[in-house]
């Protein structure tokens, strides 16, 4: 069952997210019927999501016979350890996590300044400290390269993003989850905190 808890509604947070993030799993259908999950760098613009590849293969003639798609992008903060809240039981145990879940239509992007801009959208992403030429359709230097590039655009029918970071858990089980992961101090384990801080309602200030 959805948690109602863990949803989240605020469009700036999602959208963060998903610049924050370059890689996601593009579900399509096969034409036996099965999914087909396909890993894949991305960038988020213009309300859309954009991907590029070769013209051909599975994924390409996935959803161009059959438009709709979904696609999942997902982070990992922290494992929290069930020892954390219960001396024995192992129930506790858990993650928390940001997940956002994309329903919509592929189509292949063929006007060329669209598919030079999301290209270069992905560069300014995956590369931001520059050291390229910005791709431009006008380009003669990008000009075919443009064309032979194979650049989808899912437009977006439904979004739903979940961020798991205690909302659930007690304002009683929430202080030694804080502690222990400040003790343990891995890498996302400061970030988790204040994430915690951010997303629990109510939360228990004892514990800063």
């Amino acid at each position: 069952m959805r948690r109602k808890e863990l949803a989240v509604e605020n469009k700036e947070d999602i959208e963060q997210f998903l610049g924050e993030m370059t890689f996601g799993v593009l579900a399509t259908v096969s034409a036996d019927g099965f999914p087909a999950a396909t890993p894949l760098n991305y960038v988020y613009t213009n309300g859309s999501i954009y991907f590029h590849g070769a013209r051909a293969g599975e994924k390409i003639a996935n959803l161009s016979a059959r438009p709709n798609v979904t696609f999942c992008i997902a982070k990992e903060y922290a494992i929290i350890p069930s020892y954390y809240t219960d001396p024995e039981l192992a129930c506790p145990a858990t993650a928390f996590f940001k997940s956002v879940v994309i329903a919509g239509r592929a189509a292949l992007v063929e006007d060329l300044p669209e598919k030079a801009s999301a290209l270069q959208a992905l560069m300014v992403k995956l590369q931001p400290e520059g050291g390229h030429k910005p791709i431009a359709a006008d380009d003669p230097a990008y000009r075919g390269n443009v064309r032979g590039v194979a650049v989808v655009r899912i437009d977006v029918e439904h979004m739903s993003a979940k961020f798991k970071f205690g909302q659930n858990e007690s304002l009683e089980d929430r202080a030694p989850i804080i502690e222990g992961l400040r003790e343990r101090g891995g890498e996302l384990d400061h970030e988790t905190i204040e994430l915690m801080r951010k997303y629990c309602p109510r939360h228990n200030g004892s514990s800063q």
